[in-house]
């Protein structure tokens, strides 16, 4: 088939960057940033989370080609941050609430885990296997 193998998609190529930008000249405060080996799935939750911040004018993804794991995102501020200090920002966000995720994922889990092995214990005592 034409689609490429699986590794291809999240190794990166020798002197292959993960991420690039260049200014856009005829906007002002605009930038164009190319995230290689990544998917709709980061290019989303960055352009999305972009809208929450009120410097934000503008920002949205595309992937050039769909054969390609690489996306572009364009970001326009107002001025009063750089469209490069609003990805980061925007992405140390991303990871703390990912971070809030894992942590209630986890207690979560837990939880059921123990209430799970009690039962289990208490259908075992039922039976008379205790």
């Amino acid at each position: 088939m034409n689609a490429p193998d699986r590794f291809e998609l999240f190794l990166l190529d020798e002197g292959e960057e993960k991420l690039q930008w260049k200014d856009e000249t005829r906007v002002p405060n605009t930038t164009i940033f190319t995230f290689n080996k990544e998917d709709h799935t980061l290019g989303n939750l960055i352009s999305q989370r972009l809208h929450k911040y009120p410097e934000i004018l503008f920002s949205a993804y595309k992937v050039p080609h769909p054969l390609f794991a690489k996306f572009e995102l364009r970001v326009s501020t107002d001025g009063t941050i750089t469209p490069k200090e609003a990805v980061i920002r925007c992405c140390k966000d991303v990871v703390q609430d990912l971070e809030v995720l894992s942590r209630s994922f986890t207690t979560e889990y837990l939880g059921k885990r123990i209430v799970h092995e009690g039962e289990a214990e208490r259908q075992a005592r039922e039976r008379g296997d205790f």
